[in-house]
């Protein structure tokens, strides 16, 4: 009998933690509910390869555009990886990919973020205003604004 009574209290207990489908949201010292419905997870993207190995920017280039349909996503690209956000940059090709060129205009396109480190451009003797149009010199807030959800990384 004990135990069927420590089994109920659990289930009770269990049961009382789950009601809530709503999770609180802090702003401004405030707490308002949220359905959790609302907020969409967020995909940051790492990128640090350029032509030495396309794989490496064409992989997280398409996994960026399939994650973009119901998440959101913020491509962060630097040492190396800077040179293919330019104008002048030659476009990247490997068998099963679309190009890199094609991949971010989609994703431009599409309002995903696309970020060069400021630092990387500096080192590859080039300028915020050589980068391609949409794509944008990094600031670090954005890194934590640009989803009200999780921030899940990977990392190329």
């Amino acid at each position: 009998m004990k135990n069927l009574f420590i089994v109920a209290l659990l289930f009770l207990i269990i049961t009382g933690c789950n009601q809530s489908d709503k999770k609180e949201s802090t702003t401004q010292g405030t707490k308002t509910p949220v359905s959790s419905d609302s907020i969409r997870d967020g995909i940051f993207i790492h990128i640090t390869e350029s032509y030495k190995d396309p794989h490496r920017i064409l992989m997280p280039l398409k996994m960026a555009e399939m994650m973009s349909k119901d998440k959101d996503v913020l491509i962060y690209m630097d040492i190396h990886a800077v040179e293919v956000l330019v104008k002048t940059a030659k476009d990247i090709e490997l068998a099963d990919f679309e190009s890199a060129h094609t991949y971010i205009k989609r994703l431009i396109q599409n309002k995903v973020t696309i970020m060069a480190c400021p630092t990387c451009l500096k080192i590859a003797e080039f300028k915020p205003e050589d980068l391609m149009d949409g794509v944008q010199v990094a600031q670090k807030d954005k890194f934590f604004s640009f989803t009200k959800g999780r921030i899940i990384t990977l990392d190329y």
